[in-house]
């Protein structure tokens, strides 16, 4: 059977793992010239391209359809479509809010919330732990950080759900999708001009006080950055732990010692590893590249297949295991190099907590799901 990538199908989207096994064995660099792309699909190609920002350049933003894919999709995507200096530069505006030290003091608000939720949810008897739960903690602390009013949070979930939603096989931005889209910009707009009228003790405020070579950020330039906080810093983490729930469901042998809190960083990790948040980056290839015997030109568009590389046995043995034992600090799910994850130390203390405080207070999980 001939050997067919598309990521954009939601047959590959429901299990992408067997075509990346077939990819990985049998066309590690894969041509898709319907869709004109290539994508590599083991784990020590993606560590290394994901370094090498000056043959594998962000600039033309993270999105595959070509009318959006260019360079000057920094406007839409800010950090994600700039490469080092000027991505050096404009990283630093954000990233103390996201250090060790930030993330230890946000963690008394944090476990608040978690038990809130989590309590709230238990003694309705039945819920569903995405929406009652998982959906709404990863927003909160990320409000916290930036500065977004608590009575807007539902809405801005609500928008930035309908910026994310894709039909099957679409290589384009739905209307829908641009609508919600356009609806977020117009209440971002209106937070920063808020903001500059009245700063508080935030990220928003200390962006727009700060200066790049010289200026202040635009408006449009802080409503890219609020974008790619909004959904880089909240949708992958409520992925991260609704797969960490669901899979711990479908294996029985590891869901004790889960839910008993016993391996909650090992939970955390090995999910990633094995069914990661973030599927692909994507580069634009800036000059030819040789690999594998053949030519990618430049400007080729490339998909670093993460999640393939996280499945990799020669980084990863028996790498088809859920086994929250192993050692899966190696996952690529945080990206690498210039663009590793400004916020991975608070995605993980999110997801600790999160699932730390579901397992404790709801004794009903720890019983076998029907199929």
């Amino acid at each position: 059977m001939d050997l067919v990538f598309n990521p954009l199908e939601y047959r590959t989207q429901d299990d992408p793992y067997p075509v990346y096994a077939r990819l990985r064995e049998e066309a590690p660099l894969y041509h898709n010239e319907d869709l004109d792309f290539w994508a590599l699909s083991r784990y020590r190609d993606i560590e290394k391209c994901l370094r090498d920002f000056t043959r594998f350049s962000n600039r033309n933003g993270p999105l595959m359809e070509k009318d959006f894919w260019k360079p000057d999709s920094d406007g839409m995507h800010s950090l994600v479509a700039m490469d080092p200096p000027r991505h050096t530069v404009y990283r630093k505006l954000i990233s103390g809010s996201f250090t060790q030290r930030a993330v230890t003091a946000l963690e008394p608000q944090i476990e608040e919330r978690a038990k809130r939720y989590v309590d709230e949810a238990v003694e309705r008897g039945e819920f569903d732990a995405m929406t009652d739960v998982f959906k709404k903690i990863p927003l909160d602390a990320l409000a916290m950080v930036v500065g977004i009013p608590e009575e807007d949070r539902p809405h801005m979930q609500r928008m930035l759900d309908g910026t994310i939603h894709r039909e099957d096989g679409a290589d384009f931005i739905t209307p829908e999708q641009m609508q919600a889209f356009e609806d977020l910009t117009a209440y971002y707009t209106g937070l920063v001009a808020e903001r500059r009228r009245r700063p508080c003790d935030d990220l928003l405020s200390n962006v727009l006080a700060a200066e790049v070579e010289g200026k202040r950020m635009t408006d449009r330039e802080v409503v890219a950055l609020l974008h790619l906080l909004g959904g880089a810093g909240t949708e992958t983490t409520i992925e991260m732990l609704g797969n960490a729930w669901y899979w711990a469901w479908r294996h029985p042998d590891q869901r004790k010692p889960a839910l008993d809190g016993e391996v909650v960083p090992g939970w955390v990790n090995e999910t990633l590893r094995y069914d990661s948040s973030v599927q692909l980056a994507i580069r634009v290839v800036t000059e030819d590249v040789e690999m594998y015997g053949r030519t990618i030109p430049e400007g080729a568009q490339m998909l670093l297949l993460i999640a393939s590389g996280n499945r990799d046995a020669d980084v990863f043995p028996d790498p088809d295991r859920y086994d929250l034992n192993r050692d899966a600090a190696p996952i690529l799910s945080f990206s690498g190099g210039p663009h590793h994850c400004v916020g991975h130390l608070l995605a993980r203390r999110l997801a600790k907590t999160t699932l730390s405080e579901l397992a404790a207070a709801s004794p009903t999980t720890r019983s076998t799901p029907k199929a």
